[in-house]
C-alpha cells in the first residue's frame, strides 16, 4: 500500500494517534463511510494510503449520503465520547495549530456543546480573537440556552467525523473516503453543517440520500447555523478577519 506521510517534530502529545484512532473507529461503522487506512502511526507522524483524487458524481454523493448515515448510526457511548480505545482528550483545528478539545462524557448534545466545546473555545476567543463584551453575551446566551436543553432532540450519540468541512471529503475512483476527523460521540446534524459551511459538491443529493436511511428531526434545517457555531468561533480564534462578525450574526439566531 503506497502511502502519505503527515509529519511534525513538535506536535501536541496524542494529535496523531487521536487520528488514527478516529479514523479507525469511524471505519469500522457497518456499512459506514470509508476513511484513509492508517499504515502507521507515532506521535510526530501519521502514515495513511495514499488516495488518488476523482471528479464529484452524483452517484457517488448518493452512496456517500446513505454510508454516512450508517456511519452515525453506529453511535457512541455518550455524546463527547472519544473513539474506542481512545483515553485522554483529542484536538480540532488545523495540523500547524490544533486546539486542545475535552472527550468528556455527557447525556444530553446541548450540556455537551455548552460546556465541552462553545464555553472554553469562548474564553479562548476573548482572549485571542479580541471578543468585545456583545459579542461575549451573545454567545454565552447561547452556550446558556444549550445547557438548559433548548436544542435537545432525544436523537441518542451519533459517530461523528467531527470535522466534516468540503476538504475532509475526498472524492475518489471508488467513492468518497474521510480524512482528518475529530471523531466522537456527537449530533448527527453537526457534520452536515459542517458540510454545508464551506460548501460540499453535491450536499443535497447528499443529504436527501441520508435521509432514506435516516431521516432527519422534523426543523433540522433551521438548526444548521447552530451546528456552525463551533466551527466559525474556532476560524475566528485561528484565522480572524470576518469570521468573528459571522460567528456573532449565526449565535444571534439563538440567543
Amino acid at each position: 500500500m503506497a502511502g502519505y506521510m503527515k509529519h511534525r517534530p513538535n506536535a501536541p502529545s496524542g494529535f496523531f494517534p487521536y487520528e488514527a484512532a478516529s479514523l479507525q473507529w469511524l471505519d469500522a461503522a457497518p456499512g459506514g463511510a470509508a476513511c484513509a487506512q492508517v499504515i502507521a502511526v507515532d506521535e510526530s507522524s501519521l502514515e495513511l494510503e495514499r488516495l488518488t483524487a476523482a471528479r464529484p458524481t452524483r452517484q457517488a454523493a448518493k452512496l456517500f449520503g446513505r454510508q454516512l448515515a450508517h456511519t452515525h448510526d453506529a453511535g457512541a457511548t455518550a455524546f463527547g465520547a472519544a473513539p474506542e480505545h481512545w483515553t485522554g482528550d483529542g484536538y480540532f483545528g488545523p495540523l500547524s495549530e490544533p486546539l486542545p478539545v475535552s472527550l468528556e462524557h455527557y447525556d444530553h448534545w446541548g450540556d455537551f456543546m455548552s460546556n465541552s466545546r462553545l464555553r472554553p473555545m469562548i474564553d479562548t476567543a476573548v482572549h485571542r480573537a479580541d471578543m468585545d463584551a456583545r459579542e461575549r453575551r451573545v454567545l454565552e446566551s447561547v452556550a446558556d440556552r444549550l445547557a438548559g436543553g433548548d436544542f435537545d432532540d432525544g436523537d441518542g450519540p451519533a459517530r461523528i467525523h467531527g470535522d466534516l468541512w468540503s476538504g475532509n471529503v475526498m472524492w475518489t475512483e471508488s467513492g468518497v473516503v474521510l480524512i482528518d476527523p475529530a471523531a466522537h460521540g456527537g449530533h448527527r446534524e453537526s457534520d452536515l453543517a459542517m458540510m454545508a459551511l464551506f460548501g460540499l459538491p453535491h450536499l443535497e443529493t447528499v443529504v436527501d440520500a441520508y435521509q432514506e436511511v435516516h431521516p432527519l428531526v422534523d426543523g433540522w434545517e433551521d438548526r444548521v447555523e447552530l451546528h456552525q457555531l463551533f466551527p466559525l468561533l474556532v476560524h475566528a480564534i485561528l484565522f480572524g478577519g470576518g469570521y468573528m462578525q459571522q460567528t456573532v450574526a449565526a449565535a444571534s439566531r439563538y440567543a
